[in-house]
């Protein structure tokens, strides 16, 4: 399994990184369009929508997907801006207002259209941060995708070799509090290369890896209770030793969002301050 999981692995990044420094804004836009939408069509048959109803929702998604594809064509990436932000900013009310009420009390969604609602919620706003934030800087990205998966990575093997104390037993009986030491630790030692290195230079870098480093276990608990809810162990088994798509970027689904806006956050106060 652990090899099956590096070669795939090897393969993604493969993939990822010369899409992600060569190709232009506008195809990165709808390559990462196109994996929203499987992750939209995982997400439907993970919360067991029907066949027929699954495929009709992740078609109003790329329909919806197409048009701002088709918008950004026309007008270009700066008013895509606004837009974006407005998506953050709701997703930030649902993942820190509605998300830890669902988590504290284990609450069973079993509307068929709410659970709709919250796939759009949790998938759509990671398309635009990966959009947003390539258009903002190639390495920009990088070091969040980095960040994030350095956190999920040392989170894993901090908690497996000493994780004694669980972090939430009744959605993730592997997950603990550990793991999520680990995490941090190695999030603040991410900063202080990005410091030495010059890469940047102001001490607000330590707390958004903090923020991204939470944000991704939140991400991941949720999942996890999504999957525990509906007896599921795997999103999808699309990606061979990770799972599906939804498994691979849970991490992400609410620290990206929420790393791109609290950077255009910063740098706005900056300018007016």
């Amino acid at each position: 399994m652990l090899k099956t999981r590096i070669i795939t692995a090897t393969l993604l990044i493969a993939a990822l990184l010369p899409a992600m420094f060569m190709a232009s804004s506008f195809t990165w836009a709808a390559m990462t369009l196109v994996v929203s939408i499987l992750a939209v069509y995982e997400w439907a048959k993970l919360v067991n929508l029907s066949q027929l109803v699954s495929i009709g929702y992740a078609l109003v998604y790329a329909a919806l997907g197409i048009a701002l594809l088709m918008a950004i064509s026309t007008l270009g990436f700066h008013w895509l801006m606004s837009l974006s932000l407005i998506v953050f900013v709701g997703s930030a009310f649902f993942w820190f207002l509605v998300v830890p009420l669902l988590m504290k009390k284990c609450v069973v969604v079993e509307n068929k259209v709410l659970l709709m609602l919250i796939g759009f919620l949790l998938i759509a706003p990671l398309w635009l941060a990966l959009i947003f934030a390539k258009g903002a800087d190639p390495w920009l990205l990088l070091t969040l995708l980095a960040t994030i998966w350095l956190a999920d990575s040392t989170a894993y093997f901090a908690g497996k070799k000493f994780g004694k104390h669980k972090l939430a037993p009744n959605i993730s009986p592997g997950k603990t509090w550990e793991g999520v030491l680990g995490a941090f630790l190695a999030v603040t030692v991410l900063g202080f290369v990005l410091m030495i290195s010059g890469r940047v230079t102001s001490l607000a870098v330590f707390p958004l890896l903090w923020l991204v480093a939470g944000s991704g276990v939140v991400g991941d608990l949720f999942e996890s209770l999504i999957k525990r809810q509906f007896g599921k162990k795997d999103s999808g088994t699309l990606l061979p030793g990770h799972g599906g798509i939804l498994d691979r970027i849970d991490g992400l689904l609410l620290s990206l969002p929420i790393a791109v806006l609290m950077i255009y956050l910063f740098y706005y106060f900056q300018a007016v301050s």
